[in-house]
């Protein structure tokens, strides 16, 4: 488990003296505002407005952070490096996607479904809340977005709704997903002084986030008659999932969400039973996620308008998928023998006029490719290729719809989303090694009373997310900054800890990359505008709430 402390290195924190001033504090956070702007207001693409805000960042380190052209080639390559890791997860998840529709395997998925529960507000809760959750106390790393959208898709709901409900429904699960990777890294960088009052106050907020993340999906899928519908679904899963996550606190908090979303998909089945999630909800007339009325499907089920394919087959790589991420990563000993094989680039020592030092690396950021989250999804496309071909599937959804090249649509649609998650990273890395990143909490810190600080300190993590993608890495980013406020403060730094490990979990519900993955695979690329609209507000939203609860535990 402890293997995976090597990413956490992509966002180590740097030292140095940046004048905390205003004029300062307005260059550092003018690439965020560009990105923000170009993608939600002027709906920029992706691959456009990601290298424009990385050519900005780095403009403003070396012209105003006295930023070496050395530095900034090592921050370019730190951001290269970060992105490599990313990208062996968006890679395999479209390859696994291409594989699905060539095969027909989510039409199978879409047909074998409806008859397992007619009811699409469940369905649409099954999967964007309960599944992608669990695949995130598994994978994590963006893989659980990549993967959910398409069976999303499968079901009937619009593609920029099929990006941006499991980007919420997995809201909860960063912190302690990735079986708790997020709290190693905070242990990493921070000698905090009680561990179990931290852990169990982070717990406490993020308790309400699943709970919100439920309402909103349910509302996405049909408004008021859906929450009417599915309130006693939300509130048996929003237990399971918060209180359990508390309960194993007390005994690790290393399994704490995996365990609590495991529990939470094996009661899907017993709520599947149930008459009122069954049938279909013909109450629900107004959906904006779905395609058609209600996640009605229009096709016959029989005849020559059947799927090529059935629900047994359909389900292969993900039976798969889940099958060896718990292998690979939840079982230690095997873990640690798959983890002794990684690799990672030499980066020097590198410092800035301002004396802000990264150190440098004899492998920085090591990737071990057996237990890197990819490494699941390529064993899940192999298997499913060799069965699906060995069955004649291929053949026969060809004939069925005449598909273009398979390779092209990779091409096509993993181009785009390369560019972009690499110019987003190199931005992020770009602004740590200047101290552009560090001197933006500085500044919140320092003219803000310590009330307001507490209720900002989710903003904080909320910030090291959006700008690593990585729950992990906003930890590694801020978590000693946010121990400094509380303690300088004078109130429980516990509290902030907490509200930097929520914060961080929310963030990665707009982090540009985590949108891109989930573009990549919904088919949508050029669309993060739309996908940044609904996510954007909805954390800053959620982020005040866990900000009023931060009050009540400093």
């Amino acid at each position: 488990m402890w293997k995976r402390l090597s990413h956490t290195h992509a966002a180590k924190s740097t030292e140095g003296s940046v004048p905390v001033d205003l004029s300062k504090w307005l260059l550092a956070i003018t690439p965020i505002v560009l990105l923000l702007l170009l993608l939600s207001v002027f709906r920029w693409k992706a691959p456009q407005a990601g290298p424009l805000g990385m050519f900005l960042a780095a403009a403003v380190a070396v012209i105003f952070f006295r930023t070496s052209w050395e530095t900034a080639a090592v921050g370019m390559g730190r951001g290269l490096w970060d992105a490599v890791f990313i990208l062996l997860v968006i890679w395999p998840a479209l390859l696994l996607y291409q594989v699905g529709v060539a095969s027909g395997a989510f039409e199978g998925l879409r047909r074998g479904l409806s008859r397992y529960s007619r009811n699409h507000v469940f369905l649409v809760l099954a999967f964007g809340w309960v599944f992608v959750s669990f695949m995130q106390g598994v994978a994590g790393f963006g893989a659980p977005i990549a993967i959910v959208a398409p069976l999303l898709l499968a079901i009937g709901v619009r593609p920029v709704y099929a990006v941006v409900i499991p980007l919420i429904g997995h809201a909860w699960a960063s912190m302690f997903g990735t079986l708790g990777i997020g709290w190693i890294a905070l242990l990493q960088v921070v000698d905090i002084q009680d561990e179990l009052a931290t852990a169990l106050a982070t717990a406490a907020l993020l308790a309400p986030v699943t709970l919100v993340s439920g309402v909103t999906i349910a509302w996405m899928a049909g408004k008021g008659p859906a929450l009417r519908l599915a309130w006693p679904f939300i509130l048996i899963i929003a237990v399971l999932h918060g209180g359990i996550q508390f309960v194993i606190m007390y005994w690790e908090p290393l399994l704490s969400n995996f365990l609590a979303g495991a529990v939470a998909l094996v009661a899907l089945y017993p709520l599947s039973r149930w008459s009122r999630y069954s049938e279909p909800a013909h109450d629900v007339k107004d959906a904006p996620a779905m395609r058609e009325r209600g996640g009605e499907q229009e096709q016959s089920e029989d005849g020559a308008d059947a799927a090529v394919m059935g629900l047994s087959w359909a389900l292969l790589p993900y039976v798969v998928l889940t099958v060896v991420s718990v292998l690979t990563l939840a079982i230690g000993p095997v873990e640690d023998l798959l983890g002794k094989w990684e690799f990672g680039p030499p980066l020097p020592e590198v410092s800035t006029g301002y004396n802000v030092v990264t150190e440098g690396e004899n492998s920085y950021s090591p990737i071990a490719p057996l237990t890197h989250p990819g490494f699941a999804l390529l064993v899940a496309v192999l298997v499913s290729w060799l069965a699906f071909r060995a069955k004649g599937f291929f053949e026969a959804q060809e004939r069925r719809e005449g598909r273009t090249s398979f390779w092209a649509e990779l091409a096509a649609n993993a181009t785009p989303a390369s560019v972009a998650i690499m110019s987003f990273l190199v931005l992020a890395s770009m602004m740590q090694v200047s101290g552009q990143t560090e001197l933006l909490a500085q500044g919140v810190d320092e003219v803000l009373p310590p009330m307001v600080c507490a209720f900002a300190s989710a903003y904080i993590g909320i910030l090291g997310a959006f700008l690593t993608s990585s729950s992990t890495s906003a930890n590694v980013l801020f978590g000693q900054l946010q121990q400094d406020i509380g303690v300088g403060a004078g109130l429980q730094p516990s509290g902030f800890l907490a509200a930097q490990g929520a914060g961080s979990s929310l963030g990665n519900v707009f982090a540009p990359a985590n949108i891109v993955l989930g573009t990549g695979t919904a088919g949508i690329i050029g669309q993060e505008h739309q996908v940044l609209r609904k996510t954007l507000p909805w954390t800053l939203a959620v982020g005040a709430l866990v900000g009023l609860l931060t009050l009540v535990l400093v």
